[in-house]
């Protein structure tokens, strides 16, 4: 099936806003020197609206984000450093003695026994953060949030780290808070966990800081890899949301054009009345599980027939498709940020690229930040993707992964095929095959 679809971008319009800014981190897995990836658009005006949209302080930031690279380059460390991020800023270890489970770089003397680094600017219901986290294998050796109430930051809190013993530091004149309450952050506070994990754990109210903490909570999506089994995502929505239905019966036809149905139902397990007596007591409610079928439309000599297949005669294209639509459905509707892995896995280049289409114009404050091996996307370059969207990432010789924008390079207006381009090394990041 050809895909034929002209990309026209939607302006919209946001009441609120919140969106990530930029991620910053050194020392963190193939990463020795700090690097950052910036959501700030340039003067591009293509896509404004959607893909570029306008914060209240006049800052301009993107939906949509890149990345390329060769095999082991680094560009899944990127979305590894952000999901580490998401995931450290609420664990909550049992002990002191856990580790911070952070992974430094590896391949020299010195930076495992350096510290590592990890800043977040965001906003928050229209309010700009930024947000520091330092720290090495055992302890948070700083952490910080200061929240932008003119064009200078205020610090909102401060912690910072002395013989594993942490001193925490709030601006009184922002962060009203009892000694009592203070003192319990501070006891439940453990050096190897973050100031947001232990204040989760105190019954309070903490203005500015909470929306901080909720933006991590509920901006900040699961990273995406190709092993992921994103059909069952789908299918959890399909049981419980009717507007899923309806959106990926919509997006399915590019995938298979035969499929005009999907139904999601629940199946008891099937066992014996042996294992139901041995495992169960009388009444017990028997396991159940998802069962989605598609319903396939045929036209042969006896005219329009239709069959409905079950999932696992699906290809792993089409399920790998519903599961990428339904994580882009649920970051829509929450306005998060969604880090998604080989984009390109399993799928033909159109329907790569109708995703991303179907994604920009939908008018939602979300973000997707994508690594890929497809080329062919950079010949939609001023057409579906801006020049600000790409980025690169390459390995140096002493292992070092580098991390940079397209727009770094200059003369970009007269390149006449940015796919040919980048094949012909002019922006690195490609095999170094001999």
């Amino acid at each position: 099936m050809e895909i034929k679809f002209k990309y026209i971008i939607f302006a919209a319009f946001f009441e609120t806003t919140t969106m990530l800014e930029e991620l910053t981190f050194r020392n963190v897995y193939s990463f020795r020197d700090e690097v950052c990836l910036s959501f700030e658009a340039t003067s591009d005006q293509m896509g404004e609206g959607t893909y570029a949209v306008t914060m209240p302080d006049g800052k301009r930031l993107l939906r949509f984000v890149l990345i390329y690279g060769a095999n082991a380059a680094g560009k899944s460390n990127v979305l590894k450093a952000l999901n580490f991020l998401r995931e450290f800023v609420f664990a909550t270890p049992d002990t002191i003695d856990k580790g911070t489970q952070v992974i430094p770089f590896r391949l020299d003397q010195v930076s495992s026994d350096k510290s590592s680094y990890f800043g977040a600017r965001f906003y928050a219901n229209g309010v700009r953060y930024h947000y520091e986290l330092e720290l090495d294998s055992k302890q948070v050796l700083l952490e910080k949030l200061s929240v932008y109430q003119s064009n200078q930051p205020t610090m909102l809190f401060e912690r910072t780290s002395a013989e594993g013993t942490s001193a925490i530091k709030f601006n009184p004149s922002v962060v009203k808070l009892s000694q009592a309450a203070r003192a319990e952050i501070e006891l439940r506070c453990y050096r190897n966990m973050s100031l947001f994990a232990a204040r989760g754990q105190v019954n309070i109210a903490i203005p500015l800081i909470d929306e901080a903490r909720e933006w991590f909570r509920l901006s900040l999506s699961r990273m995406v890899t190709p092993d992921d089994r994103m059909f069952r995502k789908a299918q959890e929505m399909l049981e419980t949301d009717d507007n899923v239905r309806k959106e990926l019966l919509s997006f399915i036809k590019y995938a298979d054009f035969n499929v005009v149905d999907l139904q999601t139902n629940r199946v008891q397990v099937k066992l014996s009345e042996g294992v139901k007596e041995l495992f169960f007591k009388s009444g017990e409610q028997i396991p159940t599980f998802l069962s989605t079928n598609f319903v396939h439309k045929v036209t042969n000599d006896k005219g329009d027939e239709y069959y409905t297949l079950p999932s696992g005669l699906q290809s792993r294209g089409t399920q790998r498709i519903l599961g990428l639509e339904s994580a882009i459905y649920s970051a829509n509707a929450d306005s998060s940020v969604l880090p998604i892995d080989e984009i390109d896995s399993s799928l033909h280049p159109d329907l790569v690229e109708y995703l991303i289409y179907h994604f920009l114009r939908s008018d939602a404050q979300s973000q997707v930040i994508a690594t890929t091996h497809s080329d062919s996307l950079l010949d939609t370059i001023d057409d579906l993707l801006r020049k600000d969207s790409i980025w690169f990432t390459e390995k140096q010789p002493d292992g070092n992964s580098e991390l940079y924008s397209l727009v770094e390079y200059k003369g970009l207006n007269k390149i006449s095929s940015f796919r040919r381009s980048y094949r012909g090394g002019r922006f690195g990041a490609i095999p170094n095959i001999g």
